[in-house]
């Protein structure tokens, strides 16, 4: 009689054990793979990540948005040649050398709106070249190590039934939890990239307000939020480099339910400093 509940109870053991293991490995892999692939999807420009919407966007900006842009100029010209004349009483002290400053300053801007585009990949350029150098230099594993699991497993079959069952039962809530924790590290990296779209989409607006000194903050301030955009990727990587370092400390041959708990704090510490790397990268940059 003792010997078939002994073989009951370690098929109840491999059951749960193989259940247990199952739950964890399959989000494991997903979170592993999604935060993995933050480098990547961070350090492409708009052109890169999707052709065919960047090519979309541009369209309707050059169709659309540079008209607009067009009006914009021209008042912000009349506006500045009227500001240049009333300086100097009213024509009273009039020089010729303000004619051609107001040429000039109205050629940089339509120049500025010819080019909107190339300027902005420009800016993007620079950034995706600090992000693939950082990544270079960060490049410890984000994942749970095989060695890892296979300790997890062999710590899991020195316990009784009643302690993997309680474990079985947890990792149902773990394995719940990382999924939407994957899902929001998803939306985090494309929503950044869907803003980026929208910043571009506008670009000739703001940059047709450089021909006068008042408006100009507008494009000041516009070439700032995609410098922050741009370096917000940097950020990103930096968070995921010290996530990194924090998963690989962590191991599974003593305290199981610790070191489960412990992956999904590290996980959720992620997912809290990614949502943060935006406001700092625009407070750093002074953008708004």
């Amino acid at each position: 009689m003792g010997s078939i509940l002994d073989a009951i109870a370690e098929w109840l053991k491999e059951l749960l054990i193989s259940g247990i293991m199952g739950n964890l490995t399959g989000v494991f892999d997903s979170v592993n793979s999604r935060v993995g692939e933050i480098a990547m999807d961070v350090g492409m420009t708009p052109a890169s990540f999707s052709p065919g919407i960047f090519s979309m966007i541009r369209s309707v900006s050059e169709t659309v948005i540079i008209p607009i842009a067009g009006l914009i100029l021209t008042f912000i010209a009349c506006y500045e040649l009227i500001q240049l004349i009333i300086e100097h009483n009213n024509l009273s002290n009039f020089e010729t050398w303000i004619i051609f400053k107001w040429i000039f300053k109205t050629f940089v801007a339509v120049t500025l709106i010819s080019n909107c585009f190339n300027i902005v990949m420009a800016v993007f350029d620079v950034c995706q070249s600090v992000i693939s150098q950082s990544g270079g230099i960060i490049g410890a594993s984000t994942s749970v190590s095989d060695e890892a699991i296979a300790a997890m497993e062999a710590t899991l079959s020195t316990y009784g039934v009643g302690t993997l069952l309680g474990i079985y039962l947890m990792s149902f809530v773990i394995q719940l939890t990382l999924w939407i924790l994957s899902i929001v590290i998803f939306v985090i990296v494309y929503g950044r990239m869907i803003e980026v779209y929208l910043m571009t989409s506008l670009a000739p607006i703001p940059l047709s307000t450089f021909g006068n000194r008042e408006q100009s903050q507008t494009g000041q301030n516009y070439l700032r939020s995609l410098f922050a955009l741009g370096f917000q990727g940097f950020l990103i990587i930096i968070c995921v480099g010290i996530y990194a370092v924090l998963i690989q400390s962590i191991s599974f041959t003593s305290d199981i339910v610790g070191s489960l708990w412990g992956v999904v704090g590290y996980t959720v510490l992620l997912v809290f400093t990614l949502f943060k790397t935006g406001g700092l990268a625009r407070s750093v940059l002074n953008a708004h």
